[in-house]
């Protein structure tokens, strides 16, 4: 069993810094790709970045890339979302999970556990 506890969300004005941290524990979660996505109200939950199990590889979704950065410490099993120049549509539950096996996506369905989301508020 995989647990995944985010923490680091909260109010920040407009080009302000956040820094949400995703605690695993449970099975080897440090042989996995990680995911960050998020989710506003009214929308779909979204794809933001994700991080190979060694940390070599990462990607981003274009309206973040930049401005976030995706890292892990497996020593750890923690995963951060570090981000910069917040804007307001940035808004949204931020969730981390992991992934079912070794592909890197952009897809929810390729992710099998999740954490319970923190809350990012930007205001303007």
């Amino acid at each position: 069993q995989v647990q995944l506890v985010e923490s680091g969300g909260g109010l920040v004005q407009a080009g302000g810094s956040l820094r949400l941290s995703c605690a695993a524990s449970g099975r080897t979660v440090s042989m996995y790709p990680m995911g960050w996505f998020r989710q506003a109200p009214g929308k779909e939950r979204e794809f933001v970045a994700y991080i190979s199990r060694s940390g070599g590889t990462t990607d981003y979704a274009d309206s973040v890339k930049g401005r976030f950065t995706i890292s892990r410490d497996n020593a750890k099993n923690t995963v951060y979302l570090q981000m910069n120049s917040l804007k307001p549509e940035d808004t949204a539950v931020y969730y981390c999970a992991k992934a079912r096996g070794q592909i890197l996506s952009m897809r929810t369905y390729e992710y099998n556990y999740w954490g319970q989301g923190t809350q990012v508020t930007v205001s303007s």
